[in-house]
């Protein structure tokens, strides 16, 4: 899932919320993403959550991703908090 951040934060202009099966997955995939960043474009990220594997951050500037666990997304649900508010009648 992406998020527009645009004009809601100035941290980042988007927001990518993604999730692995385990905590070796979700350890891999922001590795391979690290790496493929910095060959690419030549980014260096700074990477939280790594050891633990429950959740990492890699903050690239302009966008940051969130890779979670599936419980661990479940409990925080951020998407829910930069989803925009719904008018009820």
């Amino acid at each position: 899932m992406t998020i527009d951040l645009s004009g809601k934060s100035t941290i980042a202009d988007h927001m990518v919320i993604c999730s692995g099966r385990s905590s070796r997955q979700v350890g891999a995939i922001s590795e391979k993403l690290v790496d493929r960043l910095k060959q690419a474009f030549g980014t260096q990220c700074k990477v939280e959550g790594k050891d633990a594997g429950d959740w990492v951050l890699i903050d690239t500037g302009d966008v940051i991703v969130h890779v979670f666990r599936p419980e661990v997304r479940d409990f925080y649900q951020l998407e829910k908090m930069w989803q925009p508010v719904t008018a009820t009648a």
